[in-house]
């Protein structure tokens, strides 16, 4: 898969010099690594029996694959083997994953990895599409920064990589289960969502409608996927959505089919066997110490304690945007979910919708840290190399900090200077004025101010204005400002 380029700043590489970012192609061959290694760990003991902890879930969706292929493909009566001698019809989800089971039975014959190669298909095909969600709902792309595209890469990569190896995810992923068939139609589902959004094409309205669609029938508890959707129309339309008649349509296309199959369900259920959603005891609200079970569960085996904490630490660091809180919205969804199921959600794959929104935030956070640790002195080693001749002298006003010189493989002096020794702040604008004419004497051709030296050109006005009729201003954005010295008078 080849990831869409991005059009950024013109000097968008010199705020993102790791090349990853620069080239689009390196993303793409990041993305298809990422996809590869996340596939392989899935495939290891592919074949394995359903004897592990998900073991009675499993087996119950192998029955009824089995059954599909010895009784006749009679797709609206799927049947369990726990019902006793009578026919074992059951109201269940949408089977749509045990009937494409059946049908590689009938072809290879029974077994285990049929199923749990379902589950790894489905993740596969969903990871691009999550790396294009966290991009498109990175802040970046709907600003003017130039190192928007750069930090969006980033937020997108690592969010990848954690949705990818999270351990519920890994397990989940090689399961003959529902749970990850739904949750990756939800993920492509909300992209497209958010592609129509953006530009109106009803190509992607139809597919995010059938897939959103596909992934409520395949399992209920997905409906958590309309907190995003809301916040998505809320953000476009306010109030005006209620007048929109594609939404009405998106909606039914989102909810009908499941509520006819439903129906349908509970029909088999008052006929043949006792129906009930989340298993035995059904809906009900626990106290807090439950609670708190579901959730230290869910950060240490689920998520692992260092997605959890870089996660928390998303929700708060990652910058307003116009999308960013569509994660937000959900994890509220997800949070009333688990609140208001209570008992029923006792089981930790009903906490997998958690995993693509942690690792969104920890993406989030990833791209803060980076952006923090690529200060303005590693960003100007590109430029400066780039627009300067190999002897050029170079004046830093950077508080000292050699490292300017080193990675810009120039020479040069700190400024202010005495005696090749750094020498502060300027008293005075006359006494960076001197210091400068004394430089520029001695050959200096470029100064470089940083942002931690900006202050000078409001403290410093006269040399400011010294600055400017001396000097001309190359380059300049919110990190660094440089200046081509003009040569000195005769």
């Amino acid at each position: 898969m080849r990831i869409p380029a991005r059009v950024y700043g013109r000097d968008s590489a010199l705020r993102c010099p790791d090349a990853a970012a620069r080239r689009p192609y390196h993303v793409t061959t990041l993305i298809i690594a990422l996809w590869v290694l996340a596939v392989a760990v899935r495939l290891i003991l592919i074949n394995q029996p359903f004897v592990d902890r998900w073991s009675w879930r499993q087996s119950d969706v192998a029955a009824i694959a089995r059954n599909f292929c010895e009784n006749g493909f009679r797709f609206a009566y799927p049947q369990i083997d726990w019902a006793g001698s009578p026919p074992g019809y059951v109201g269940t989800e949408f089977p749509i994953l045990p009937f494409l089971a059946a049908i590689c039975y009938k072809c290879v014959g029974a077994h285990e990895w049929i199923g749990r190669s379902e589950s790894v298909i489905f993740f596969a095909v969903s990871l691009p599409f999550f790396f294009l969600l966290v991009r498109e709902t990175w802040p970046g792309l709907l600003g003017h920064d130039p190192s928007a595209g750069c930090r969006s890469h980033v937020a997108a990569l690592w969010a990848t990589f954690f949705y990818a190896f999270a351990p519920g995810n890994v397990f989940a992923g090689r399961s003959f289960m529902p749970d990850v068939p739904s949750l990756s139609l939800a993920l492509i589902g909300l992209y497209f969502f958010l592609r129509w959004i953006n530009d109106g094409k009803s190509r992607a309205f139809f597919l995010a409608a059938i897939t959103i669609s596909l992934s409520i029938l395949t399992k209920p508890t997905s409906v958590v996927i309309a907190a995003p959707l809301l916040f998505l129309v809320w953000q476009k339309w306010r109030w005006n959505f209620a007048k929109r008649c594609d939404l009405w349509l998106f909606a039914a296309i989102m909810v009908l089919p499941s509520v006819a199959w439903y129906w349908h369900a509970h029909q088999i259920a008052e006929k043949f066997y006792p129906h009930h959603f989340f298993g035995e005891g059904g809906i009900r609200i626990e106290n807090f110490s439950w609670y708190w079970g579901i959730a230290r569960r869910t950060t240490t085996s689920g998520l692992t304690p260092i997605l959890s904490m870089m996660a928390l630490s998303g929700l708060f660091v990652a910058p307003r945007s116009r999308y960013l809180s569509l994660f937000h919205w959900w994890l509220a969804g997800m949070i009333l979910f688990v609140i208001v199921v209570g008992y029923g959600n006792r089981h930790p794959w009903y906490q997998l919708p958690l995993v693509p929104i942690a690792a969104g935030f920890a993406g989030a956070a990833c791209a803060f840290i980076r952006s923090k640790i690529s200060s303005s002195r590693v960003a100007i080693l590109t430029l400066l190399h780039k627009i300067t001749a190999h002897d050029a002298l170079i004046v830093a006003a950077d508080t000292g900090d050699p490292t300017i010189f080193y990675y810009a493989q120039r020479k040069g002096w700190h400024f202010l200077e005495r005696d090749a020794i750094y020498d502060g702040n300027p008293g005075d604008s006359q006494r960076a004025i001197v210091d400068l004419e004394q430089l520029r004497s001695r050959g200096a051709t470029h100064l470089v101010f940083t942002a931690n030296t900006f202050w000078w050109l409001d403290y410093y006005p006269e040399f400011a204005q010294h600055l400017t009729e001396t000097a001309a201003l190359m380059e300049m954005n919110r990190q660094f400002r440089i200046y081509k010295l003009n040569r000195p008078r005769e």
